[in-house]
Formats: structure tokens, sequence, C-alpha cells
């Protein structure tokens, strides 16, 4: 039987529309034109000018026939083009893909047949891998360089040759100022593609929608304790699950995007202290950076800054390192399916009373779920059962809600198997604790996360398998205290074959990304099973003790 408050009450423009972080940007304009919304060197854009520049291009790309559902692929770093690209693009309900500017060319040349990109925004300074990448695939999108002119001689990698036929900025200047832009049709169509490291074969890409891109913002603002005209420092890569939705967040309270280039100790400190940066977000490698850093570098400053990390718990020295530095840390855990982190370790003011160890503990925990994330549990995976919270049962960690992905691009059976008894299968292994906190054990796929970048032991174990000098290898994580983690391999000869630590570096460096290729190489015999199993178990454990 229908409910009374369902006859003659339906949806209608006036009262349901769909949920997209466009409209944020649009009031952030019309409410505070005159504050500053980007910062990049000595150039500043207000939200009038924000807001103008992303309806340009926006304009621009309709005018060159992108639309509905096309992918708009960029190769940028956190510069004002890429914050412009997360507005413009879905303005034309096109999809934005950000690629990681560290990938291959045979990484990206997949990426860019996979998403069928119909137009590449490229900075220079990546153009001789996107120039190799584009001679490798099949797809022919409209090339547009982009030339930074904050990118200086001080730069620690040079420009590279135009490889586009159109100039970004003119692209922009050609679009119209007031253009007619578009909600989505539906908050559940795609806003953005956003690719996994690919732990077995090919990465798959994640769909992210309006609808789970807006609540997300909302959420951020929440957690990250952002309030108004708040400004945010990019050390965390836009490109890197867009930013954790970052760049849609910041319009929420109208706040400042100060960007940055390439992430050093200097620039961070002359950042904090000249523009009043009040957050930013970074793996553990930036914490290092900072509390290392030389009395040259180092600034004083007399705000706290809140510094989001969701990588590995952040040791205590570490974090009191912070702390003296006047960074306040907030400790965060998610994946690429869920746009970046879901769960925070919502931190108890009598915590701190507590004594050392008991303290790291609770550091040591993910925490518990977003406010816009609805479900987070652990699971028995074969039987669907909820594990029960005594902090020592281990389970699978699984999520359900509007910030968990639509989908894998164009491949149902990983979408159908992440989706398995309607929950998320995220997994990573861990335990949920009485008071309903989790805490991560270990990865069931073996991924490293080395400076927040996530690296495949089975794509590093590949290309070293193809050394013709190697019998057997098993790559497993290292502790390392700049990087959080780098991939170690332990390789077995072929009887009768030598080889030495640095030909097989410089053999899987012909293969992978230099950040994926093992930062050490140790000789020995790799434990098996009796079927013949590598025992990575057992490597682990070398690990820890080398």
């Amino acid at each position: 039987m229908a409910s009374i408050y369902d006859s003659g009450l339906d949806r209608n423009p006036a009262n349901h529309q769909p949920l997209t972080p466009l409209t944020f940007l649009e009031r952030a304009a019309a409410t505070y034109p005159d504050h500053t919304a980007i910062i990049h060197g000595s150039a500043r854009w207000s939200y009038r000018d924000f807001w103008r520049r992303s309806r340009q291009l926006g304009s621009a790309l309709a005018q060159n026939g992108i639309g509905k559902g096309d992918t708009v692929t960029v190769m940028l770093s956190n510069t004002p083009a890429m914050l412009e690209a997360h507005f413009g693009v879905p303005m034309v309900q096109a999809v934005l893909h950000s690629l990681n500017t560290r990938l291959d060319a045979a990484v990206i040349a997949f990426q860019l047949d996979h998403a069928e990109t119909k137009l590449l925004i490229v900075d220079r300074e990546f153009s001789p891998v996107m120039k190799e990448a584009l001679a490798l695939a099949t797809v022919r999108p409209l090339v547009i360089d982009y030339d930074d002119p904050q990118h200086g001689a001080d730069a620690p990698y040079p420009k590279g040759e135009r490889i586009g036929t159109l100039d970004y900025e003119a692209f922009v200047a050609s679009g119209d100022p007031d253009f007619a832009w578009s909600m989505p049709d539906d908050e559940w169509d795609a806003i953005a593609l956003n690719y996994t490291s690919g732990t077995t074969g090919n990465p798959k890409g994640v769909v992210y929608h309006h609808r789970g891109a807006a609540l997300m913002a909302y959420a951020n603002t929440v957690h990250a304790g952002m309030g108004k005209h708040c400004v945010y420092l990019w050390t965390l890569p836009m490109f890197h699950c867009n930013g954790w939705c970052f760049p849609w967040t910041l319009a929420v309270q109208a706040g400042t995007h100060v960007c940055l280039r390439w992430v050093r100790a200097g620039a961070i400190y002359d950042a904090i202290a000249d523009h009043g940066v009040t957050h930013l977000c970074g793996a553990p490698v930036v914490m290092s950076a900072l509390i290392n850093a030389g009395d040259a570098e180092k600034r004083s400053f007399s705000q706290t800054v809140t510094f989001n990390t969701a990588a590995a718990p952040p040791p205590e020295a570490v974090l009191a390192g912070m702390a003296d530095a006047g960074f306040a840390v907030t400790h965060l855990y998610g994946l690429t399916e869920t746009y970046g982190p879901a769960v925070v370790n919502e931190w108890h003011g009598d915590w701190d009373a507590l004594d050392k160890g008991p303290r790291t503990a609770k550091k040591a925990r993910q925490g518990v779920r977003y406010a816009a994330l609805e479900g987070l549990t652990v699971m028995a995976p074969e039987t669907m059962e909820k594990t029960p919270a005594d902090g020592e049962t281990i389970g699978e960690v699984m999520f359900r809600g509007n910030i968990v992905m639509k989908g894998y691009l164009k491949n149902k059976p990983a979408t159908d198997e992440a989706f398995a008894g309607g929950w998320f299968h995220s997994g990573d292994l861990g335990v949920m604790h009485p008071d309903f906190y989790i805490q991560l054990k270990d990865r069931s796929k073996d991924i490293i996360i080395s400076g927040g970048e996530n690296i495949s032991s089975i794509e590093v174990e590949d290309a070293l398998y193809k050394h013709p000098a190697v019998a057997s290898c098993g790559v497993v994580a290292r502790p390392d205290e700049k990087w959080g983690e780098t991939p170690l391999a332990y390789v077995e000869l072929k009887p009768g074959k030598a080889a030495t630590e640095a030909e097989i570096i410089a053999h899987c460096r012909t293969l992978l990304a230099r950040f994926k290729c093992p930062k050490a190489i140790i000789f020995t015999e790799i434990p098996k099973t009796s079927t013949g199993k590598i025992q990575k178990f057992r490597l682990r454990e070398m690990a820890r003790k080398s």
C-alpha cells in the first residue's frame, strides 16, 4: 500500500536536483568573487577568475566535439590547469581521466586506449613519455600542450618539446566565459576515471559519479576540519584519486588552493609561512622531508597545520616531530575505489593521557567510517559473516555506501567480484576492535605502498623473471623511514648463471617506472611449499629482519 507521503508528492525540478560538486564552485564565485581561489607562484586567481576560466574550458571542449561520456585525459602536475579540468570537463558531461605522472609509456598507452581518450592535455614536463605513449596507442586524441609559466630555471626536470596542435592558454581563451554549462542528467553519471595499480595484468579503471564526488567534498570538509576560507597546500598529487576529491572540496568553504609543482621541504615551509596554509595531505615521505629539513629551509609559522596522511600509521617519533613543528596529523584510510580516504582515526582527547604503548596502539588503527560512508565492516569473504569485534579475528575489510565507485570500466567480471554479496571487497585484511575501529593487518594482494603510490609485487616479479639469469623471485615490502615502504626483491639465480644487484635493478628500470623498481636485491634460495609455491610470508619475515 502506498504511503500518504507518496501520494501527489513527486520529484520535480523545484525539489530534486542531481548532486554534483560543480555547484560548489558556482556558489563560491557568486558569494566570494574577489576571494583568492588559487595561488601558483606569483600568480593569483580569484573565484571569479576560477569560475570564468572553468566555463571557458568547458566551452572550448564543447566547441571541439567533447560531450557526454567522452573521456578527457590530462597529464598534469599540481597546477591551476588541473584544478580547472576538475570543473571544466564535467561541465560538458565529459569524464576526467587524470594520469599518474610517474607511469611509463606502455601503461599510459593502455589507459589511453582503454579509456577511449578523445582529448588530451599534457604538461610539457611529461611530453617525452607522452610522445612515446601516443606512438604505442591506438587512439588519436586532440592533444593540447600546457606550458606552465612557473616551470622555471630551478625546475628539477626540464620542459619537453611541444607535441600538441594547440596551446592550453589559447584553447581556454577560445571558450565563452558565459558558457551555458550542463548539470549532469543524473547524479549517477560518471565524473572521473582513475586507474588502479594493476595488481594482476592491466590496471582497472575505477569510475566515480557526481553524487559520490559531491558527498566526498562534504565529508572532507567535516573530517579535515576545513573552516571558512581555509588554505590548502597541494602536496598530494591531484592525479591520485582526484586528489582525494579536494579539488572539489575547497569550493564548499571558498578556500584557497596553493599549487606546488614539486614537493620540496623549503617550498612547503615557504608556502605555509607566506600564505597561511591550514591544511595539506601527504604520504610519510612528506612528513620525513619536513622533519628532516635543514635550518635554512625551515620557516616559523603561528597556525597549527592539519596534515592528513593515508599511508601506514606514522611512528610515534614522527608524530612527535610533526607536533613540535606545528602540524596535527590525522590518520586516514581508503582506496581508489572509495574516492580516496573513507575511514578516519577519530581521536579521543582522553587517549592523549595513555601511556606510550597503549597510545601508539590507538594511533595504529585505521579508524571508523566517514560520515558519507554508510557501511564499514570486517567479514569472512567466503561466508560474508561479520567477524567478532575482538581485535583479533582477521577478515576482509568491506565498504558500502555512496562514496564507493560505480564499478570498473568495461570489466563486469571484476566489478561483480568486487561487489559480491552487496559489499565492496577491499582485498585488505584486518580486524574489528570492540569499539568498532578497524585495523589493517595485511594486504591480501601484496600491494606495496611507497610514498603514497601503490606498487604491485606481481608486476615487479614479472619484470624480474624476464632477466635471463633469474630462476625464482619474490618481492615484498620493506619498511623505509622516508617512503614508508619500498620493494625488496629476493632472487634465486639459475644454475651456472651470474648477475649483480646493479644489473638486476638496471634491467627492471627498462621495464618499469623507476619508483616501482626494487631498491635492493638479496640473492638467496627462495622458500617454497611442497608444491613449489613461493612462501611470501617467509620472505616478509626475512625482510623485517634485514
